[in-house]
């Protein structure tokens, strides 16, 4: 896979994008498996090294390979800390992140207050979102999931300018 520098711009084309539904357990020690079929490429690309944090939003976790964590954060701690709502974010988003290695059996340690912001006690559902990844604990990611196909099958406000341009 090359270095570090692969894993900015992600793209289809370039073939590290993160899809799909992984239900994986937890262990005692708050180990979860990294989806068996993106280790390899992650530790080629950047000796298994992740970041994770709280999503401010939602009740789930971020994970992003460190160097797609590194420019986020080089964005965060740039915004002017005069403006609350950036310093809010920053120190949620911020504050909150925690490095982790993938050990040799693809997994890795979420500290304890990760977990319980999340909710992860025994299952969780590892959300391919692209660039990087969600985790949910299992059955709030399953309810989350059918209110979220619902709202969509609503009428509702109109779809943003991105979205419109978008050819699914």
């Amino acid at each position: 896979m090359g270095d570090c520098g692969e894993w900015r711009g992600l793209s289809p084309a370039d073939g590290i994008v993160f899809l799909g539904v992984s239900t994986l357990s937890l262990d005692a020690k708050g180990r979860l498996a990294v989806p068996a079929r993106y280790r390899a490429r992650l530790e080629s690309s950047c000796g298994s090294q992740l970041v994770v944090t709280i999503n401010p939003r939602e009740p789930c976790l971020w994970m992003y390979p460190l160097p797609e964590w590194e420019e986020i954060a080089r964005k965060l701690s740039r915004l002017p800390t005069l403006n609350p709502q950036n310093q809010l974010m920053q120190r949620l988003i911020l504050g909150h992140a925690q490095e982790v290695e993938m050990d040799s059996q693809g997994r890795i340690l979420l500290g304890a207050q990760l977990r319980d912001y999340a909710g992860l006690v025994s299952k969780a559902a590892v959300v391919g979102q692209g660039h990087k990844f969600e985790i949910w604990d299992e059955d709030r990611w399953a309810g989350q999931r059918l209110a979220w196909l619902a709202a969509a099958g609503e009428p509702g406000p109109e779809l943003s300018a991105e979205l419109e341009g978008l050819a699914l």
